[in-house]
């Protein structure tokens, strides 16, 4: 049963894509393309270079999640930095491109310039990685050749298009991380570097620009559930998986095998729905190739 997955965005939330995937193996699937955004894109790319599940639950459990930030002296403006991530990504991939990946693989970002979604499939991977997860105003943008590149999520927060792309023939399983429309927004914390003490960010949360930021981030966040549901009915993946994993923040530091099983769960919720689509699909194969 060869499928394409599309993983979408959502800092933390994230690691759920992890579990999707064993739970799909473990079932029978076979994922022979794969397309990610933000922090799907990264999940994405480690399983296309090689990395199995169980590789990726041990790498991401044995990170210090607190150490990711911080600026480099290259950075452009942000509220944080990206160095700890660069530092980790370089260290799994190297200068390794899009062409030495055993599968297909693609990510999307955003380009500041023209407002245009950007998908892509070759260069330096770490370049790439870095772009799509660069959450505008939080991480610095991109720059790669003349594209500014900011979060793929932007755009496209579930990149099916792009993964459809990959492999027109074969099903799409998307998989979103995020909240429903309609579901009240939840208050945002300050994502400040570690070194600062929690007593600062706490005070820092509730002065008057903590208060606007919490707002606007709240509202971006409102505006992101909405543009995925609209690009999920307009780009009509074969299946939807949804991990419950709405409690958790972008930036929140959790426990990495507590999330994975959520995502887990979310393939055994839909599974039924998963094998009638490949029966399905199969039966109009087979009823196409007689009248052949």
């Amino acid at each position: 049963m060869d499928i394409t997955l599309a993983l979408g965005g959502g800092g933390s939330r994230g690691n759920a894509h992890i579990g999707v995937i064993r739970r799909l193996e473990q079932e029978g699937f076979r994922i022979k393309e794969i397309a990610g955004t933000s922090f799907g894109g990264i999940v994405g790319v480690l399983y296309a270079a090689g990395y199995r599940p169980n590789d990726m639950e041990e790498f991401f459990c044995a990170l210090d999640q607190k150490s990711l930030y911080g600026h480099a002296p290259e950075d452009g403006p942000s509220l944080i930095g990206l160095a700890g991530v660069r530092h980790k990504l370089i260290d799994v991939l190297g200068d390794r491109t899009f062409d030495s990946l055993r599968l297909p693989f693609a990510v999307t970002a955003t380009d500041l310039k023209s407002g245009r979604e950007v998908v892509l499939t070759s260069g330096l991977l770490v370049d790439a990685i870095l772009a799509t997860i660069a959450m505008p105003g939080i991480f610095p943008a991109r720059h790669i050749g003349d594209f500014e590149l900011v979060d793929g999520g932007t755009l496209d927060p579930v990149p099916v298009a792009p993964a459809r792309a990959l492999a027109p023939r074969l099903p799409v399983v998307a998989v979103s991380l995020t909240l429903p429309i309609g579901s009240a927004a939840r208050t945002w914390s300050v994502p400040l570097p570690s070194y600062v003490p929690r007593a600062l960010v706490d005070r820092f949360s509730r002065m008057r620009y903590g208060l606007v930021l919490d707002v606007v981030m709240r509202s971006m966040d409102i505006t992101n559930r909405a543009v995925t549901d609209y690009r999920l009915e307009v780009d009509k993946p074969d299946v939807i998986i949804r991990p419950q994993v709405g409690n958790i923040d972008t930036l929140d530091v959790i426990n990495v095998r507590e999330v994975i099983k959520m995502g887990e769960q979310a393939v055994d919720e839909v599974l039924p729905l998963l094998k009638q689509k490949f029966t399905l699909r199969k039966r109009i194969r087979r009823a196409l190739g007689a009248r052949a």
